[in-house]
């Protein structure tokens, strides 16, 4: 699975090979850019992926001297959540968003997504244990506000329109 995230990235017009592998995702060099601190961010739910695919991905991507972001691996204790992740999200070149069945029940999840369909990032989803037309917002309204609730299904709907990878985890 891990191989095929790789050749589907190769498969990217945009994409370099060499150590430097997302580089010219951000178009023009700007001042009001971001300077990149991580190559990928991994976008999860912890609880489905954690210890299978995302750990996998994210120590892959390390092997490959690439600077992946995992919120277990990367924050510490005492680090503010939504800022450093926020952070890590908009400071990215790419973001691999791994769909799985409680994915949508997480507001993190979802607003982490969010945050990275309007910065406009360029995504890879694998969709893990999960087709694309079950993915639909699942937190209740007292959770969050009606505005969030569109917002989190605007950014799913534009995740659902990008080719991904599908992982069936009892398959293999």
């Amino acid at each position: 699975m891990i191989s095929r995230v790789f050749d589907f990235m190769k498969q990217s017009k945009s994409i370099q090979l060499n150590n430097r592998i997302f580089l010219d995702l951000l178009s023009s060099s700007s001042s009001t850019k971001p300077k990149a601190l991580h190559d990928v961010f991994i976008n999860h739910r912890g609880s489905d992926t954690k210890r299978n695919i995302a750990t996998l991905l994210y120590d892959n991507l390390k092997a490959r001297n690439l600077r992946p972001f995992l919120d277990s691996k990367n924050m510490k204790p005492g680090d503010k959540l939504f800022d450093h992740i926020n952070c890590a999200i908009l400071t990215s070149k790419v973001a691999v968003t791994v769909f799985s069945p409680n994915y949508c029940d997480s507001y993190f999840c979802l607003h982490e997504l969010a945050l990275i369909m309007e910065s406009k990032k360029r995504v890879i989803p694998i969709f893990c244990d999960i087709k694309p037309s079950q993915l639909d917002v699942m937190i209740e309204r007292v959770t969050c506000s009606d505005d969030e609730i569109q917002r989190f299904r605007w950014a799913l709907q534009e995740a659902k329109d990008i080719v991904g990878l599908t992982f069936d985890s009892y398959k293999g």
